[in-house]
């Protein structure tokens, strides 16, 4: 794994970085009500060792954890550990956790976790090294729990200088969705490079019949803009650090900000520097966009007849190569730590439920195996990927899904996607304002790149 700058900071620097920074939308959510699952649960350990205690979880009110709490009796039954999941909308939960965590009040054992703070945890203390619970043959049947069958790099983006520190749960990768039937009437063929992309979406575009040619994010927020900018920056050939210097702006960071401002500005609809990805698959569901960039898992959205016009209309395709060379994806995941201020018999059970909910098993319950009307779209492992059941599921919301997401996981992923570094809460709202600033045309993409560097600089001296 690459090294993450991990200098520690203060408490009081942490927690006002923390408060500055712009809530971070989760993978998309479907809300569903409960339904029953089961699995059937191996591993040759005392499942019961830590039975009577009692712990919080806590996760985001979002289908695939409304559906790890559906199975959750399953759980409570074989181990004895009385779990409560309790669920803080995504942009609160981080909030929470630093203050639980900081405070060493303990509240939390675990919680849904976004890979971007574990460096903060990290650096100050807060979590435990897993390697702690892997290694521990009462805790844990290595062959049966096979970590190794996690996605390798979403293991990557819960690690630190390759030592894990969270078991990642749910997650997803960014690929490029289009209008099948209008690519094929004007015989375009899904982009291959970023130019091609701006092309295709130029060619669609025809406002005046209510069809735009392309949409990305562009709500302000270290998990709106700043989940498509990292990309196209280091398509461009950016580099977060020089040294241990934090890096936003220069010559290729203005020439990747300038394509998004430029295909935004040419081929979207009025107003989608305020959009998220609800809007987005929205919009696209409606017939009003010939094609997107964002999470897979909006695909299904698109599939459900009584939600969209455009069933049977749609096509899958990588992210686009930049003027680089590089296809980069998101790395997005929810992972579960261990907070290191809990008792050892409260890490036990949490280490019990983390490993559970994480394991194949349960993995395979709350997706494809769910008796509900919402199946994940975002399972951890390497081998359910490549089952049969799972490509079942994908390709049934569409022809090649399963591929595609499959080799922007495998091939376009890098764990160091945005800067890794203890700051991150504060320093991503930096630049997620600056390219707002130039999508809304405040500011040319040099000046606002620019402008956010000096505050950069400021935040990383704290």
């Amino acid at each position: 794994m690459s090294k993450v700058h991990v200098n520690p900071i203060g408490r009081r620097t942490v927690l006002k970085g923390a408060a500055s920074a712009a809530a971070l939308l989760a993978a998309p959510a479907v809300l569903t009500r409960r339904a029953r699952a089961e699995a059937t649960i191996g591993g040759d350990i005392d499942w019961k060792q830590a039975s009577g205690t009692r712990i919080t979880v806590g996760v985001i009110p979002a289908g695939y954890f409304q559906n790890l709490e559906a199975v959750l009796p399953q759980f409570r039954e074989i181990s004895g550990v009385d779990v409560t999941l309790e669920a803080t909308p995504p942009g609160q939960i981080r909030q929470k956790a630093i203050l639980d965590l900081s405070s060493k009040t303990g509240k939390w054992a675990t919680s849904a976790t976004d890979p971007m703070y574990y460096p903060l945890y990290v650096a100050n203390g807060w979590i435990d090294p897993l390697t702690d619970f892997l290694d521990k043959p009462e805790l844990t049947d290595k062959a049966w729990f096979d970590y190794d069958d996690l996605l390798e790099n979403w293991r990557g983006a819960a690690s630190i200088d390759g030592v894990p520190y969270g078991i990642p749960y749910e997650g997803e990768a960014t690929i490029q969705i289009y209008r099948s039937d209008v690519y094929e009437k004007l015989g375009l063929s899904p982009a291959e490079t970023l130019d091609d992309y701006a092309a295709n979406a130029a060619k669609v575009n025809d406002p005046a019949n209510r069809l735009w040619g392309a949409a990305l994010r562009g709500f302000k927020g270290a998990g709106q803009n700043m989940y498509i900018y990292p990309s196209i920056f280091l398509a461009f050939g950016g580099k977060w650090f020089d040294g241990d210097k934090v890096v936003v702006n220069g010559p290729e960071a203005a020439a990747a900000l300038d394509w998004y401002v430029s295909l935004l500005k040419s081929t979207s609809p009025e107003g989608v520097e305020n959009w998220n990805w609800p809007d987005i698959a929205d919009a696209f569901s409606q017939g009003t966009l010939g094609s997107y960039i964002d999470t897979h898992n909006s695909a299904a959205l698109l599939a459900d007849p009584s939600k969209s016009k455009v069933v049977g209309k749609v096509g899958f395709a990588r992210w686009p190569k930049g003027p680089a060379g590089r296809r980069v994806t998101s790395i997005w995941n929810w992972s579960f730590p261990i907070n290191a201020s809990v008792s050892d018999k409260e890490k036990a059970a949490a280490w019990l439920f983390i490993q559970w909910a994480g394991s194949k098993e349960v993995q395979a319950a709350t997706s494809y195996g769910f008796e509900g009307g919402y199946k994940r779209l975002g399972v951890n492992r390497t081998s359910l990927w490549e089952s049969a059941e799972y490509k079942g599921l994908l390709d049934g919301i569409g022809a090649g899904l399963t591929q595609t997401t499959m080799d922007s996981i495998k091939e376009d992923t890098d764990v160091d996607w945005r800067p890794r570094v203890p700051q991150w809460a504060a320093l991503g709202e930096v630049v997620a304002t600056a390219v707002q600033s130039a999508l809304v045309g405040q500011a040319t993409p040099a000046a606002a790149l620019d402008a956010a560097q000096g505050q950069v600089d400021g935040i990383m001296k704290q």
